[in-house]
């Protein structure tokens, strides 16, 4: 078998979102593959319609169902051990694919030689398959063999694990899977895994359809979604120690630990929960300064921070009541402004 084609779905049924992806997959041209549907103990009518599919295309569609929820690693680690494909591709259930996504992909791969390939994708509101603004996915500075500099540039910024596909056996030598029970899963294993993939080659193509709609994970945020991104930081961490990686990839891992665990949840969280927790905002500046006391002077800090999100992180190591107050009140004038604006 050529290729596994992971597929996490979780309540998906509705306006025909799951039918949808699973048409792209099905019209893909590359032709040995298999799609392995995992049905993440979905309320709805998602299992009807996996097991429709199944029943009607029984040399393409696998479908793995249990009745207790793992989220999308979960579902994807179930995916993982079920797959029998030389290599691996991840697909979100609401997303689709162009029609030569994998056959491009692998092309690819057969020609360079390359362990891991990817490409960009393309924003989406419906159901087409016409290219809406494009998102960028990784440089050419990061590709081709991966020498230390190289696997350091990915380390730092992975870029999406659903627009690319994966050698089996680098996965399964080095153990690699995903954190389960958690949202922002990727956040974790996608950083970790690069550094197992020995040269990663891209194709110049936005194939991958994402679809941006008011229910998914990135456009609701609750407390428990950031405590998730805490959580999988806090798993990067460890697993990089322990795998070995913590003092060779030291800058790297402080910067992605700090950007994850506490400026993008911090910010995310003030703009996201209508009424944010004095207490929780200094839970995280203590996290991370637990873990990196000097986390404003690494390298990467410095060059990849906004001026304006380091005044504001300088201000509450100063102190955690004043940033909230400074920045409700900085927020109140932004929606003065866009009164008056509007």
């Amino acid at each position: 078998m050529t290729l596994s084609i992971i597929v996490p779905v979780y309540n998906m049924a509705g306006e025909g979102k799951l039918q949808f992806c699973l048409d792209s997959l099905l019209a893909q041209t590359v032709e040995d593959y298999e799609i392995i549907a995992v049905n993440d103990a979905s309320m709805d009518d998602s299992l009807r319609i996996l097991r429709e599919y199944e029943a009607r295309f029984p040399q393409k569609v696998r479908v793995i169902t249990y009745e207790v929820n793992k989220r999308q690693g979960g579902a994807k680690n179930e995916g993982l051990r079920a797959a029998i494909g030389e290599w691996i591709g991840f697909v979100d259930s609401d997303d689709w694919l162009a029609p030569d996504f994998y056959e491009k992909l692998l092309q690819k791969a057969y020609e360079t030689g390359a362990d891991m390939v990817g490409c960009d994708y393309n924003l989406v509101d419906h159901h087409t398959m016409e290219v809406g603004r494009v998102v960028r996915n990784n440089n050419r500075d990061q590709t081709g063999v991966l020498d230390f500099e190289k696997h350091k540039r990915l380390f730092l910024r992975s870029g999406s694990m659903v627009i690319k596909i994966y050698k089996h056996s680098v996965i399964r030598e080095n153990h690699l899977n995903f954190p389960e029970g958690i949202f922002y899963e990727d956040n974790c294993a996608g950083p970790l895994w690069s550094l197992y993939f020995t040269h990663f080659e891209r194709v110049e193509e936005p194939l991958y359809y994402y679809y941006q709609h008011a229910v998914s994970t990135v456009h609701h945020i609750t407390e428990e979604k950031c405590r998730d991104r805490m959580k999988a930081a806090e798993l990067l961490y460890q697993e990089c120690v322990k795998r070995g990686f913590g003092e060779h990839y030291r800058e790297e891992l402080e910067f992605r630990f700090t950007e994850l665990y506490y400026a993008i949840t911090l910010f995310s969280y003030l703009s996201g929960v209508k009424h944010p927790k004095l207490s929780f905002l200094r839970e995280l500046r203590g996290g991370v300064e637990r873990r990196f006391p000097d986390f404003q002077k690494n390298p990467y800090y410095r060059q990849y921070t906004g001026e304006v999100e380091k005044r504001m992180i300088a201000l509450q190591a100063k102190s955690d009541l004043g940033f909230l107050l400074y920045y409700r009140f900085r927020q109140w004038v932004w929606a003065l402004r866009g009164k008056k604006s509007a």
